[in-house]
């Protein structure tokens, strides 16, 4: 509880002002219900909400002892987005899922401490925090239910269409429109999915343009340099769900390295520092053409996730790039993850966004390719990864060479340039 109520008030200090510029320093994978939200309630075919994590509200159930008794299962409403269900009437690191606005679940009855309540699971137990559920289904749940899905569901469908001319689904008018440049940005613990982050005490910055401004934010997520993150765990898929995949992370995971330290190069340095050095080169064409940029990391480390990173990317930008480089060693070419077909494509928030996905994916190895870098096979590959599944905006990992490429500043240059390229392909300028 102590770690909690320290992270809220991290994030009321979250909106400090910097300078932004290629010398700045140390700035630094919840919005959809899941299927498996349904039949968290066993028997209960209602069961359907959206997706931020655990709030405070009226839990309209009480306990007086460390371990209260009722008669029967009763079925109660979680009245916030992102609400943990945890294995074990404590906090930690024992989160098995996450639950939705006007999800429905079978409490059964026992309070334990005056604070948690046991809930049914696939016949298991489990255990949410009492004061997010209630007797009362939600008011905006219930009407969005009533027309055959969740409200948050129902929007971002509509933003997936409103965008489908050019994939930006909400670049109109940008998300960091009132944002003051230079302005640091850390983790909102308000935020769809913020409440699945391990690390999140760094801070992004947003870059402005100075000119000819597109209204477009840009993340550019440098990717890897977070020490201590292949010490954590977190959820590989909001809904608990398996990966799909392998990886960084053996297919079949529930919960995965909360992010890792990255590879080597052939000569010795370290795949996080090259990964900055085109973020930096990238950030600043971004800059040049009109494009405000939300920059993940532009230090050698930021306390942030893949979660983190992703949810901040969400809420303030209009795409998330992802930079990489893969850890092979025959200088293979660049090639973005691509969301893998079966199950995974019906999984949300993915179920509405892997088009827009594919589709930057594809505009970036585009520009790449315009500006003359190698391009690997046909320039994709399926991968379940944490950003993905979690990403509720246009969202790629770009994996631009491998540990025998070149990272010689001209070969730098060239990958900034055709990302550049492809960020305003996709874009439709």
């Amino acid at each position: 509880m102590r770690s909690q109520m320290i992270w809220l008030l991290a994030a009321f200090a979250a909106l400090s002002v910097s300078a932004c510029a290629p010398s700045v320093s140390e700035a630094s994978e919840q919005t959809v219900p899941s299927a498996e939200a349904a039949t968290l309630a066993e028997g209960d075919s209602s069961a359907a909400g959206t997706a931020q994590p655990e709030g405070s509200a009226s839990a309209g159930i009480s306990g007086n002892s460390a371990v209260a008794e009722s008669a029967g299962a009763a079925v109660r409403y979680v009245l916030r987005d992102g609400v943990n269900l945890r294995s074990s009437a404590e906090d930690g690191e024992n989160v098995i899922g996450t639950l939705n606005t006007g999800d429905a679940v079978n409490a059964t009855g026992t309070i334990i401490d005056n604070r948690w309540v046991q809930v049914l699971r696939k016949g298991k137990k489990a255990y949410i925090a009492k004061e997010y559920i209630s007797e009362t289904k939600p008011e905006a749940v219930a009407a969005g239910n009533s027309a055959g899905g969740s409200g948050d569901a129902a929007e971002e469908s509509a933003k997936t269409a409103d965008g489908a001319a050019n994939g930006a689904g909400s670049a109109a008018g940008g998300k960091s429109a009132e944002i003051p440049d230079g302005t640091r940005i850390s983790l909102d613990p308000s935020w769809t999915y913020a409440g699945n982050s391990a690390i999140h005490t760094g801070e992004a910055v947003l870059c402005k343009a100075s000119a000819n401004r597109r209204g477009i934010t840009v993340c550019v997520n440098a990717g890897h340099g977070c020490s201590g993150g292949e010490s954590k765990k977190t959820l590989s898929h909001p809904d608990g769900s398996p990966k799909v995949t392998g990886g960084t992370n053996s297919a079949g995971a529930v919960k995965s390295m909360a992010i890792s330290g990255g590879m080597q190069f052939d000569d010795g340095t370290p795949e996080a520092k090259v990964n900055l050095a085109v973020a930096r080169k990238l950030r600043d064409k971004l800059l040049a053409a009109g494009y405000d940029v939300l920059m993940i990391r532009d230090g050698d480390d930021v306390q942030l996730d893949n979660i983190a990173r992703t949810v901040i990317a969400n809420n303030r930008a209009d795409c998330h790039i992802a930079i990489h480089y893969d850890s092979t060693s025959s200088d293979k070419g660049a090639f973005f993850m691509s969301v893998p077909d079966g199950s995974y494509k019906s999984m949300e928030p993915v179920a509405s966004h892997w088009k827009q996905h594919e589709k930057l994916g594809e505009s970036l190895i585009s520009g790449l390719k315009d500006a003359g870098v190698k391009i690997f096979s046909g320039g994709s590959m399926d991968m379940d990864l944490t950003q993905t599944s979690y990403s509720t905006i246009p969202s790629v990992d770009i994996e631009v060479g491998d540990k025998a490429s070149s990272h010689a500043d001209a070969s730098l240059e060239k990958i900034a340039d055709g990302l550049c390229r492809g960020v305003s392909l996709y874009f439709g300028d």
